[in-house]
């Protein structure tokens, strides 16, 4: 099973919060972990942010950049293209998104297609990503029933 990771869910395997566990459990699930490229800069700022809040202390800022660093190389990291933006944007219209999160959906929805339909789960606590997650997959499932 594939898990995509938004970074959501990318940054409860670092910082431990409120659904650390459930990520954990799915990703002990997975064969491959995807995520999108933007995930990278988004997980970063993140971590300064809860370092600047004093949820971090300098010593375990400095872990959590150094294990992050370690993973990274071992997702598959899909690049945003521009057709991948544009398709972004649309969704981003279609599912009241931001853009961010459109990128995050359009990446995912790439990845289920690449894999011909085989299993792959999309992870996120974004309520209306989720959501719109849902839907999407819905719609293409839809689509190839034509």
């Amino acid at each position: 099973m594939m898990l995509y990771l938004d970074t959501s869910s990318l940054f409860k395997l670092y910082v431990e919060e409120r659904g650390s566990d459930d990520v954990r459990r799915e990703l002990a699930d997975a064969d491959t972990v995807a995520t999108s490229a933007v995930s990278y800069a988004e997980a970063r700022a993140a971590f300064a942010r809860v370092r600047r809040a004093g949820q971090l202390t300098p010593a375990t800022f400095r872990d959590v950049k150094r294990d992050f660093e370690s993973d990274w190389s071992k997702f598959a990291v899909v690049e945003p293209t521009v057709a991948l933006c544009r398709s972004a944007g649309e969704l981003a219209e279609r599912y009241r998104l931001r853009g961010c999160g459109s990128i995050q959906l359009a990446t995912f929805l790439d990845v289920v297609r690449e894999r011909g339909g085989s299993e792959t789960r999309f992870s996120s606590f974004d309520r209306d990503l989720n959501r719109a997650a849902a839907s999407a997959l819905r719609s293409a499932y839809r689509k190839s029933r034509v």
